[in-house]
């Protein structure tokens, strides 16, 4: 390549940035409540370092959001002297200053009352989150109430589902997938693209394991007035959950889960006449049908409200009768269970369907860009801190998309707001009293960078100084 690189004293380099965009994060959690309900909310045992809770929180969401994925990585935006002048800091927490936060969400005594529950021969711990963890929870609630309050969402379509985090620390515990890590459990909310809730868990608690407690915090953060939706798969089919969910003073208009194929429902699958089942799609690999059989799951009590369950046959295609090792492909059952008698079956299978396009890449963002992939200590509860914070990071990212950028952005996944808003080059340049971070103007034509700013007050209610 026809240049050579030429280092500069820091003096010289300091007008200028990579990250000219990411203050915007800092604007958005400003704008829409964030940091004043860290302030409000958040208040640690005990704090070594002269970071406040604000100023710490804020530090790892804007690490996060710009691609970092451990402490030290904070280092490198600290000695971005123009970005710490666009972010109106002298200096930004150190590795060790955000690892000491992290650790003041850790609270032993959750760990031992949680061993002291534990039956014969069980070694899956069900960790009850610590306060400062609760309060951390509040701060993620507030900024859901605020984003819907600046797009009211009539109908609140939440999706819960557990994902395994990778783990060869010694304090991770084995999962079903062979490895050892932990498996947390997510409630996300559709209509916002917003993560409701999470609940932090060992690798060896199965999604399927208590399930109800995930949700039922996820509810109590629910704005009121939001009509319900619910969609899961089988782990949660458990008769805690659907005792739940039929219950008519939990207010679920419409939930599906798939259904465990035990013995009996596969027996009803079978028996189902061939006049009975209806081709809902031809694939390339096979032929997938559905019908209706009545089925009283044995999770529910002989008085509760009946549910519908609708069966799904995957038929293998002729040509793909045999497997590549010669093996026969038999024909395969599925199901689900609803609350919904009304919507046609097919439509309603299709929309349950949907779980796999959103709740699951809901995981992927927080695991491969985001950071949530990548735990930070040993201590149980600073790796919920952790995860909590980059589910926050998401939320706010979402946020920041819907409210401030243009419509063109509003699906675009972090490393894309990293390529398009977060790492524009910037000049910092003080003028009149003022200061401004100049951008090429192709570049903030892209982002309507000007209009970002006014945009997010508009639709939360900010002052405008």
């Amino acid at each position: 390549m026809p240049f050579e690189y030429q280092v500069v004293p820091d003096a010289q380099a300091a007008a200028f940035t990579a990250h000219g965009g990411l203050p915007l994060v800092l604007d958005t959690m400003r704008i829409t409540g964030v940091s004043a309900a860290i302030e409000q909310e958040l208040h640690f045992r005990k704090r070594q370092s002269g970071y406040s809770e604000r100023e710490l929180i804020e530090a790892m969401v804007l690490l996060i959001a710009v691609g970092g994925e451990c402490m030290e990585d904070i280092a490198a935006l600290g000695e971005d002297r123009a970005l710490l002048g666009l972010l109106g800091v002298e200096k930004l927490p150190s590795p060790d200053a955000l690892r000491a936060a992290l650790l003041s969400f850790h609270d032993e005594s959750k760990l031992e009352q949680a061993r002291a529950a534990l039956g014969d021969g069980e070694k899956a711990l069900l960790v009850r989150a610590s306060e400062p963890l609760k309060q951390l929870g509040r701060v993620n609630t507030a900024l859901i109430a605020a984003m819907n309050r600046a797009h009211p969402a009539p109908i609140a379509t939440l999706e819960a589902d557990a994902s395994i985090i990778e783990s060869h620390k010694q304090q991770a515990t084995p999962h079903y997938e062979g490895g050892r890590g932990y498996q947390p459990v997510v409630v996300y909310w559709v209509e916002h693209d917003a993560i409701l809730h999470t609940e932090f868990r060992d690798g060896n608690v199965p999604a399927g394991k208590e399930p109800l407690r995930a949700l039922e915090d996820a509810v109590a953060a629910l704005p009121s007035g939001v009509r319900r939706r619910f969609r899961g798969d089988s782990a949660f089919y458990e008769s805690h959950m659907l005792r739940f969910l039929t219950d008519p003073t939990n207010a679920f208009e419409r939930f599906t889960i798939s259904a465990d194929m035990g013995t009996d429902l596969r027996k009803l699958c079978v028996a189902a006449p061939p006049d009975a089942w209806r081709l809902l799609e031809e694939r390339a690999n096979e032929s997938v049908w559905i019908t209706e059989v009545v089925f009283t799951p044995g999770e529910l009590p002989k008085n509760a409200q009946p549910l519908r369950t609708i069966a799904i046959r995957f038929d293998p295609r002729q040509s793909e009768i045999f497997d590549g090792d010669g093996h026969a492909r038999s024909t395969k059952y599925l199901a689900i269970v609803s609350n919904d008698w009304d919507e046609d079956a097919g439509k309603l299978l299709r929309w349950h369907w949907q779980k796999a396009g959103s709740i699951e890449r809901v995981h992927d963002v927080l695991k491969n860009e985001l950071a949530a992939g990548v735990l930070p200590c040993a201590e149980f509860g600073a790796n919920a801190a952790w995860f909590l914070i980059n589910a926050l990071t998401y939320n706010i990212l979402s946020a920041l998309k819907t409210s401030g950028l243009p419509p063109a952005l509003h699906d675009a996944r972090p490393k894309r707001l990293r390529l398009r808003v977060l790492n524009l080059g910037a000049q910092l340049v003080s003028h009149a009293r003022s200061l401004f971070a100049r951008v090429a103007e192709t570049l903030a034509a892209g982002v309507e960078l000007l209009s970002v700013r006014p945009r997010l007050r508009l639709d939360y209610g900010a002052p405008s100084g």
